[in-house]
Parts: C-alpha cells; sequence; structure tokens
C-alpha cells in the first residue's frame, strides 16, 4: 500500500513491528483483562483486516488497540480530527479573542505534544498537527493586539515549522515550503529572531529536497549571518552552522562545509536541549551523526569509521528514524569508497527500516542507492 493510502492503524502497526497475528494476540489478551469475551480467531483475523484497510471503524475495540500500541486514539485514526482543547472556541468572524498566558501556554503545549509524538509515528500524526497550526492562525487573526500578541505568533511559528517539517518528510515538498513561510511571517509578528532564523534555515530543507542545493545554500545564508549568529542562543548557533554545512557539502564544498562543522562543534554548548528552544535538540552524538551526514555527502572515507562507530555505539540513534538515516549515509559512504555491495546491504537494511517510519524522503534515497 502507498503509504499516503495507508491507513494509520497499519502504519501503527508496521512502526511497532508486530505482526497481525501478533497485534491479535495482545487485542485478545486486553479484551481478557476487560472481562470481555473475545471473538473466535477466524472472526477477530477478518475484522482486524477490515480495519487495517479502513473498511470498517473499530469502535468497540478502540481502548484495547490503544493500550496494545501505546497510542492515543488519534494516532490510530480512531477519533476524527480536530483542533486541539483549548478553552477557547474558534470565534466567528463576528467576534473577538482575547488573547491570555493561559492560552498561550495551551498553545506551546498541544505543540510539544505533537512534537513529542512526531518521533514515535512520525506522519501519522500530519493532520492533526496542520489541524492545530490553522487553529492558531484562525485565533491570531480575531485576537485583540496586546502584549500577548508576540508570545502566540511565536507559538504558530514553532507549531507551522513543525508541520512543515513533517510534510517534508513525507515527501510533500510544496506544502512543506507554504507551512515554512506560515512560520517564517509569524516569526517575525513575534519579534523573535532565533525562531525566524531556525524557521528560516529549515525551509531551505525543502530546496534540498526539489534537487536545488544552490539556492539552499543561499537561503541558510541569508538565515545565518554573523549578526543572527550574535543574536541567537549557542545551541542554535550550532544548529545553524551545522545546517549550513549539509548544504554545502550538498554542493561539494568541502572546504567551506568543514568549517562550518568546526564552528558548529565550538558553539555548542553542554547538555541535550535548552528551555528557551524547545523545539531544538541538539547534543554532541547528534552533532557526530550530522558530520557523518555531510562526510558521506561529500564522498569522504573517514565517513564510514563515523557512522559505523555511531550505529554501533552505545549512543547509538534510539528511533528508527535516525537509524533509517544514517544506514543510507553509510550505503551512501560505501558506494563512494567502491564497496558496491557493502553499500546495497545497508540500503536494504534502511529500505526495511523505512517501511515503519513513514518518512519518503529516506525512501527516495533507498531507492537511488539500490538502482544504482
Amino acid at each position: 500500500m502507498d503509504d499516503a493510502k495507508m491507513t494509520p492503524l497499519k502504519r501503527a502497526r508496521l512502526t511497532s513491528g508486530m505482526t497481525q497475528g501478533e497485534v491479535r494476540a495482545a487485542l485478545k489478551e486486553a479484551r481478557r483483562r476487560r472481562n470481555k469475551m473475545p471473538p473466535k480467531d477466524a472472526s477477530l483475523k477478518r475484522m482486524y483486516t477490515d480495519w487495517e484497510k479502513g473498511r470498517v471503524l473499530p469502535t468497540d475495540w478502540r481502548d484495547e488497540l490503544c493500550e496494545v500500541f501505546s497510542l492515543p486514539p488519534a494516532a490510530l485514526g480512531l477519533v476524527d480530527v480536530s483542533p486541539p482543547p483549548t478553552a477557547l472556541e474558534i470565534p466567528s468572524p463576528l467576534e473577538i479573542t482575547r488573547l491570555d498566558p493561559e492560552v498561550v501556554e495551551m498553545l506551546e503545549v498541544q505543540t510539544n505534544h505533537y512534537r513529542l509524538m512526531d518521533r514515535k509515528v512520525g506522519a501519522a500524526i500530519i493532520p492533526q498537527t496542520v489541524a492545530h497550526v490553522e487553529y492558531m492562525q484562525n485565533l491570531l487573526r480575531t485576537a485583540l493586539p496586546g502584549k500577548y500578541s508576540a508570545s502566540a505568533a511565536v507559538a504558530l511559528a514553532e507549531g507551522a515549522a513543525l508541520a512543515g517539517w513533517q510534510a517534508l518528510d513525507a515527501g510533500d515538498i510544496s506544502k512543506a515550503w507554504n507551512l515554512h513561510d506560515v512560520a517564517k511571517t509569524a516569526a517575525a509578528q513575534g519579534e523573535n529572531p532565533a525562531v525566524l532564523a531556525h524557521v528560516t534555515a529549515q525551509q531551505a530543507y525543502a530546496l534540498l529536497d526539489a534537487g536545488r542545493a544552490s539556492d539552499a545554500v543561499e537561503l541558510i545564508q541569508y538565515a545565518h549571518t554573523p549578526e543572527t549568529a550574535r543574536r541567537v542562543p549557542p545551541r542554535l548557533r550550532a544548529w545553524l552552522a551545522a545546517a549550513e554545512a549539509e548544504f554545502l557539502a550538498a554542493v561539494g564544498n568541502r572546504d567551506r562545509a568543514l568549517k562550518m562543522l568546526d564552528q558548529a562543534a565550538e558553539a555548542l554548548p553542554d547538555g541535550d536541549i535548552d528551555p528557551e528552544l524547545p523545539y531544538l535538540m541538539l547534543n554532541a552524538t547528534h552533532l557526530a551523526r550530522w558530520r557523518g551526514h555531510c562526510l558521506a555527502r561529500l564522498g569522504a572515507n573517514e565517513a564510514i569509521d563515523d557512522l559505523t562507530t555511531a550505529l554501533e555505539g552505545n549512543k547509538g540513534p534510539t528511533s528508527k528514524r535516525a537509524e533509517t538515516g544514517l544506514r543510507v549515509d553509510l550505503a551512501l559512504a560505501l558506494r563512494s569508497r567502491g564497496d558496491v555491495e557493502g553499500s546495497r546491504r545497508e540500503a536494504q537494511r534502511a529500505a526495511d527500516l523505512a517501511g515503519s517510519t513513514g518518512s519518503a524522503r529516506q525512501r527516495a534515497r533507498i531507492a537511488r542507492l539500490l538502482s544504482g
């Protein structure tokens, strides 16, 4: 089934690594724990097949399915997509909204919820994230100007950038570009230079995926200027330098790319995250993987050691999406060294993982490697 047509329930099962038989066995146990008699095996097999194909909505099994997959109903496609819960209703054109700290906090909390869900289920929550962005846009359109407008605009920028990144990962470059435009406008309205720099630089990935690497370099350098570097926190400064290195590597500018990687390493502070940068997770391990990715793009032999260490070390990737990307990079590095068989082996491993991540970006890279 094409990923765009795959039901959220099937995507959740593939992400979990379970077979249909294993899911059915777990559902029967969950049913018994609720003192309900499960149906016969043949009946449940037929029912579950219909659920995964989207023929029937498993309304009576919602609790059991959520328990088995450890996911909320929306992530399994068991409820209608709706805006995030809030104390306010979306106002009509004749109504006026008043923003306050509680409303802004709810928006931020909801964005962070989708951010965490994205790391676990990937493309499955795109509809919910986009609905959240549309809700915030409607809220800001009818809000009275005031001291909380800037904070709400920044919340919109972060949410739109998250939705844009999800769209890019799913292969919808046009949607990703447009959502990042929303994010840039909102960040400018919120007068937040750090968020504006981040969403502008992230938008450059849409150009990269569209085969316009030179334009991506131009956009990242517009976002990552010496003046910007002085105005943003060190962790974001490191992220911007590493992103610029990736785009420079894509156009083959080895010397400048390596210089940017060194700048990123110098700027990176200790720890994983900063409270002021909830949308950014970057530590020394992540940066080492990023360096391996850039070196792989440049065809450098040292990329193989870096990527192999990242895959096999104690600080290896903790998600299938991260491991997929690392194995694609390793396959690329092996191909550059002339190890065609090793490259195809790693690409196939990445393909097996990519089936459960919903990442069209990685599947496209894998297809190119396997066809070469």
